[in-house]
């Protein structure tokens, strides 16, 4: 089956749960495990949480969110047009935070790739980031 969804919304924390509901509303026609469920929302969580926090400084900006399923596997897209990354190895590494005044922990990326079969990040200094969460769900895990 191939389904898919498009969307954006402002970067304001409360939209993050709107995120994960519509993330976990999405995958749940993939007949997902609780926790491969669990898994997916919370990396979700945390690279829309990343786009709130990070892409926008000032004030805030849109957030995109869009998912596809191809088989027995979901693809979702965070993305921002904000301020970007500079060095995406050095904001993957464990621990690593881009505002410790804030007292962020660092784990984002970390909680993405352990709960996700693969991410990939892409990102432009003054255009935004672009990460995209993979996961395969059920018995065909890896095949699709």
């Amino acid at each position: 089956m191939e389904n898919r969804f498009d969307m954006e919304f402002i970067g304001i924390s409360e939209n993050e749960s709107l995120a994960r509901a519509i993330t976990s509303a999405f995958a749940a026609m993939l007949d997902p495990t609780v926790e491969e469920l669990s898994e997916l929302k919370t990396a979700v969580s945390e690279a829309v949480t990343n786009a709130i926090v990070h892409a926008y400084p000032y004030e805030p900006g849109t957030v995109g969110l869009s998912g596809k399923i191809n088989g027995n596997t979901v693809y979702i897209t965070v993305t921002d047009s904000g301020i970007g990354i500079s060095d995406i190895d050095k904001a993957r590494e464990p621990l690593y935070t881009g505002k410790p005044e804030e007292e962020r922990s660092g784990l984002g990326f970390s909680i993405m790739e352990s709960f996700c079969d693969r991410i990939e990040v892409m990102s432009a200094l003054g255009e935004g980031t672009m990460v995209t969460l993979v996961k395969s769900f059920g018995s065909l895990k890896g095949e699709s």
